[in-house]
């Protein structure tokens, strides 16, 4: 079975996707075509904001934000070191300081009550991670970084476009929302691509005049900028996958609870989703001990899995920090294992999984 069925989305889409690709090969405008405008319109009214900025990648998203802040070498940004190393990565590639928060064993989510500690002078923003697609403790860390001087927030929802919190939309709950639309995520094109969220109208426009090398107006240059644009193509793409979105976000919530309900009874530790939130399971991620063995065990069944993530970011080669000790992030990079996650997984293919991961930690 595929780990994440990208196969059997397209069937269900391809004339509505091949129709819109077709549309773009015959206009032409395979750089900031009329798809583009559409496709920031409709993901603004999805999340509930006044702009969507859409851009190259998940990474270029918060490189951009980051930028939009005038983020300056040895300005801190606080974050969680269990995440993808794009999430740092941007940081120091601006010449800033990731400051490291440990994360919660229960959610694997940063720890809000960590957070408030670490500010400093230096502190120029705080990037939580929505982790597997569960928003994390937004109000919390808001409310934070208000009473510092309204610290600005970007949440990295790479993982949890579509998700819920309090009502309202991931991506729509801080000063910047980022996320990705690389083919496995939640809502994901045909290669790279990324869009930012914000109520700021004047961050809306720096980030618009960033993407296109820093041009307010044609070979204007107003400020220093990337080729950040995301192709037309991948967003026809996404405007394809927008009309089923919402019924993928059902079924992502129901498969989720079926594993969960499913999974209740075996020795392993369930993640856990909060009552004021939802999950959109970007990864069905569960804790085991032994988990090579379990691996091993479960890809001679035929079931595919991968590992989100290793090897936490404070212990990574190019981000290390010998001197932190983030026990609950550590601990998790030791235990995590993915298990299959699509729309379009069967419950024939979920008991499968189950039954092999019955077999492997028995």
């Amino acid at each position: 079975m595929p780990f994440i069925d990208l196969k059997a989305q397209y069937a269900a889409l391809k004339t509505s996707i091949d129709a819109r690709i077709q549309r773009v090969l015959d206009h032409g405008q395979y750089i900031m075509g009329p798809e583009v405008k559409e496709l920031e319109e409709n993901l603004a009214a999805y999340v509930g904001v006044r702009h969507c900025v859409t851009v190259a990648s998940g990474t270029e998203a918060l490189l951009i934000a980051l930028m939009t802040l005038g983020l300056k070498p040895g300005d801190e940004v606080i974050t969680t070191p269990f995440t993808f190393a794009a999430t740092v990565e941007v940081i120091a590639l601006l010449g800033g300081v990731p400051v490291y928060a440990d994360i919660e064993p229960n959610t694997c989510n940063i720890d809000a009550s960590k957070i408030e500690a670490l500010i400093t002078p230096k502190t120029r923003a705080i990037m939580p991670v929505s982790l597997y697609g569960q928003v994390c403790d937004m109000a919390e860390i808001n409310a934070v970084a208000a009473r510092h001087g309204h610290i600005p927030v970007i949440e990295d929802a790479a993982q949890s476009f579509g998700a819920s919190y309090q009502g309202r939309k991931s991506c729509g709950l801080s000063t910047w929302g980022a996320t990705s639309f690389f083919p496995s995520k939640p809502l994901g094109c045909y290669g790279d691509g990324g869009a930012l969220f914000t109520d700021d109208d004047a961050l809306a426009q720096a980030a618009r005049e960033i993407r296109v090398h820093g041009q307010s107006q044609r070979y204007t240059h107003t400020r220093v900028g990337v080729g950040g644009r995301m192709d037309t193509l991948q967003c026809a793409v996404v405007l394809g996958k927008l009309e089923r979105f919402d019924w993928e976000i059902e079924r992502r919530l129901a498969i989720g609870a079926r594993y969960q309900r499913l999974l209740a009874e075996l020795p392993l530790q369930l993640l856990t989703v909060r009552q004021d939130r939802d999950c959109v399971w970007a990864q069905f991620t569960v804790m085991v001990e032994n988990r090579a063995a379990v691996q091993q065990a479960l890809t001679a069944a035929g079931v595919p899995t991968a590992i989100h993530y290793p090897k936490p970011l404070h212990r990574q080669p190019a981000y290390a920090r010998p001197e932190l000790s983030l026990p609950h992030a550590e601990a998790a990079a030791e235990r995590v294992i993915s298990l299959p996650m699509s729309a379009d997984l069967s419950e024939a293919q979920q008991d499968a999984v189950v039954a092999a991961l019955r077999s492997a930690l028995a």
